[in-house]
This record gives C-alpha cells, structure tokens and sequence, in this order.
C-alpha cells in the first residue's frame, strides 16, 4: 500500500488535484473574496473626498469584474502554479536524466565506473538501481575480457607460428613475435606496409602471399631450405576488412612425419614380401612333393602360380625402387606443341593459358609422368571432368606449370603432408604421385606448391628455373 502511494503516478496525480484546487481557488478569490474587497479598498482610498455636508456620503459600490478580465486574472494565477508545480514535480526526472546522460556518455568513452545514488522507492529509484546493476554487470564482464585478452595476447605472441594481420591497405595491424623475427629482424610491425616487408622476402614466399590462397613451400633462408604452411583468411573486425597470415615452420615436423612415413613404408614392404612368400614358398613346397610322388601333371600349375606371385612381387619392388633410384633429369629443348600434343594422348586437360613460344628446357619424359600423375589424380578429385585445367606460364626468371581441379580441395592436415612419400588418403594409393612430383621438380633445381582454390578444389604448380637463373 505504501508503495503505491509513494509511486510517481499517484505523486502526478496528486499534484494533478492540487493544481486543479488551486484553479477553483484562484477563480474563487478572483470573483468573490479577496480580489474585489481589495480593489473596493484601493478604489475608496484613490477617490477625492466630497464636500462637508449635513447628510454622511453614501459607501462606495464595490467593483465588479466581468468574466474575461476574472478569466484573465485567474489563468495568469494558475498559470503561475502550475508551473512551480511542474518544476517540483520534474525536478528528480530531470536530475536523473542528466545522470543518465553522463552515465552514457561514460559507456560510450569505456568507462563503467559511473553509478548514481538511489534515495528514492519509486519508479525512478528502481530505474537507477537497475542501471548501477548494468554498470556492475559491464565492469566484470570488462574485467573478464581484459583477463581473456591478456591470456589470449600471451598465447599468440608466444607462439612458434608467425602471424600478421593486415587492414584493408594493406599495413600490419598485429603481429607476434615469431613473424617480426621472421620479417623485421625482431623489430615492430605495425603500421608498416606489409607488401614492403615483403619485397625484401624470397620471391616464392612473396608469390605465395600475392595469391591469397593456403600453400605449402619450400624457401631458402639462411643458407638452408625451410618448409612453410601458409594460411591467409580474410574476414570482418569492426567492421572493416582484415586479412590474417600465419606462416608455420613445417621443416621439424615433415622430418618426423618422414621417420614415421619411412617406418610405415618397411612395414608395408614386409607385409608385402610375406604375401608374397608364403603362398610361394608353400607352392614350392607342394610342387616337390608332386614331383617326388611322380605327379607332373599338376606341376605346371604351380609353377605358372608361383610365377605370377613372382611377377607381382617384382612390379611392386620395381615401383618402390623406381622412387628410391630415380635418374638424373636430361633436359633438352622441349618445342610446347608436340610435348603437348603427346600429353594428350595418355590423360584428357584443358587448356587454361595461351601455348608459350620459347621451348621449354627440362626432361620431357619425367615432367611428361608427372603431368600425367597429376592430371590423373585431378580426374579423381571428384570434380568435373571439363574443369581439370593446365596452365602454362613462362615469366622471366622461371617456367610454371599448374594443374588444377574443381574437387573438395584438400584439409590443412592433408595439404601439410601430402608431398611426404607414401603418404596417401586413398585406400589403394601408394602415395608416390605428389612425392614423385616433388622429386623430379626439385631435381630440375624447382620446387612444388599445393594451394587450395577460391571456390573450391586444388592447384599444383611446379615452378622450374630456366637454364640461366639456377
């Protein structure tokens, strides 16, 4: 009941019935008492006595006023009370008001500190203490913030993978400690142009940035190669583009996914071998006892099983070791159009670029097998057969050959492996195709880059030197 009462709408509505008792007071005093008794006296005291006379002068009528003037008088009153009632009644409004906008103009420059003091048990007093529980609420959930950027802040500077983050023109918004030892020197980046950076940086790692897409590559640094993975997201931060850069050092890595990869490859070979073996040797065993028993008949059987056991036995060590023993690349002149015209006869490929008219210079017949391996393994991808592409692009310094598809593309888990020997995501893939590439390519003194697509599916480009610039 008492909260009722001391609501801000039953305070209007009193002050409502206040101004109107003022109103029937003030027409009240304006017609009948104390307004023309006040002017019957003012006008007694401003009239010229008469003339001393036997008979005692009549009193002066008193005044009247007609409606409007009563009207007049009485709304310039009400008037006058209605607003000093107006004043107390939105006195606290407008103090709360004026607290609410500093309040908000603190939020607005990060500060939460600000509160207001609650006096009042009204609508109003309850709107202030819900506001100073918001202040409370942002302070902790500020505090939580700063803690979790901090924490996050730690982690990305102190890890091993370099990563830069760019704006829209292209300047350094962030970067970690590993990608400022990588490209500064150790020095700050931000605020510089991170193309500039780059121009300093090996060409592969620059054309590799330029492209906008995931890659794996290999760079010279310091005298010695180093692997890369390369992963760039463009996405949204307060509204305005950014682009996001990491570079991971993968050298360390693909030598222990190398031991793992070889130890896996010894106990495919022995699975293999005892396969083999086993049904041979048991053969053997078999034909002799045929032959001791005098059974020739069947002889001829076993022996065209164990040749065929043979035989497979030796196709599989042949493709292991045409891997391990491959021969140094010949290379000679190679005119575009019979080299081309040749691939076309063993895999089907469109053809993305205009044929280049300098001849090509590097082993036609190992960079025709890995054409035909990665064509191949394209079709398989799953993409459509019409969107398998070469390109063939001859620069100044270097000659790039691309195969590309429109399939699912491959997972940074994949792409980080895929050129380690052996390693394949099919069931029945021996997992040379991609390390075969690597291997001839970087015998021609070039080197192999996978990326993803915008859009969908994979690109493989082998990137040879010409004669001149190894």
């Amino acid at each position: 009941m008492w909260r009722r009462l001391n609501s801000l709408r039953a305070r209007l509505s009193l002050l409502l019935f206040a101004a109107g008792a003022a109103g029937a007071l003030i027409h009240a005093g304006a017609t009948q008492w104390p307004l023309p008794q006040f002017l019957q006296w003012l006008h007694a005291q401003l009239t010229i006595p008469p003339q001393a006379s036997a008979l005692p002068a009549p009193p002066p009528p008193i005044p009247h006023l007609d409606i409007y003037t009563a009207l007049g008088i009485g709304l310039v009153l009400l008037l006058l009370v209605a607003s000093w009632l107006a004043g107390r009644a939105m006195a606290p409004v407008s103090r709360l008001l004026r607290a609410l906008e500093g309040a908000v103009a603190s939020y607005r420059d990060g500060d939460f500190s600000f509160s207001i003091a609650a006096s009042r048990r009204d609508e109003l007093g309850e709107l202030i203490r819900m506001h100073n529980a918001l202040g409370q609420t942002l302070r902790e959930q500020r505090q939580h913030l700063v803690q979790r950027e901090l924490l996050l802040d730690t982690v990305v500077q102190n890890t091993p993978v370099a990563l830069v983050l760019t704006d829209a023109s292209g300047r350094v918004a962030y970067a970690n400690i590993a990608s400022r030892r990588l490209f500064n020197e150790g020095r700050s980046l931000i605020g510089l142009n991170f193309a500039e950076l780059l121009a300093d940086a090996p060409e592969v790692l620059r054309q590799a940035v330029e492209s906008g897409e995931d890659a794996l590559l290999s760079v010279e640094m310091d005298g010695s190669e180093e692997t890369f993975h390369l992963s760039q997201r463009a996405f949204r931060l307060q509204g305005r583009p950014h682009r996001l850069q990491s570079f991971r050092r993968m050298t360390r890595e693909l030598s222990r996914q190398e031991v793992a990869t070889w130890k896996r490859v010894i106990r495919v070979i022995s699975h293999e071998l005892n396969n083999s073996l086993a049904p041979i040797s048991s053969l053997a065993h078999s034909g002799a006892e045929l032959a001791r028993r005098g059974d020739v008949d069947r002889l001829p059987n076993v022996f065209a099983t164990i040749g065929e056991r043979a035989r497979h036995l030796h196709g599989f060590i042949a493709g292991y070791a045409s891997f391990a023993k491959l021969p140094t690349p010949q290379p000679v002149a190679v005119p575009w159009a019979a080299f081309l015209d040749g691939l076309s006869l063993h895999c089907r490929y469109a053809l993305a670029t205009p044929v280049p008219e300098r001849a090509g210079r590097f082993d036609p017949a190992q960079i025709e097998q890995v054409l035909i391996n990665l064509i191949k393994n394209a079709h398989e991808a799953g993409g459509e057969a019409g969107e398998v592409t070469l390109s063939i692009v001859d620069s100044a310094l270097e000659l790039r050959i691309e195969v590309a598809d429109r399939g699912p593309g491959m997972s940074d888990a994949v792409l980080s492996q895929a050129l380690l020997p052996f390693y394949s995501t099919k069931r029945s893939g021996t997992g040379l195709g991609l390390a075969l590439a690597r291997e001839i390519t970087e015998a021609h003194g070039g080197r192999v880059l996978l990326a993803n697509r915008e859009g969908g599916g994979l690109r493989v480009s082998l990137l040879l030197p010409h004669a001149g610039s190894r």
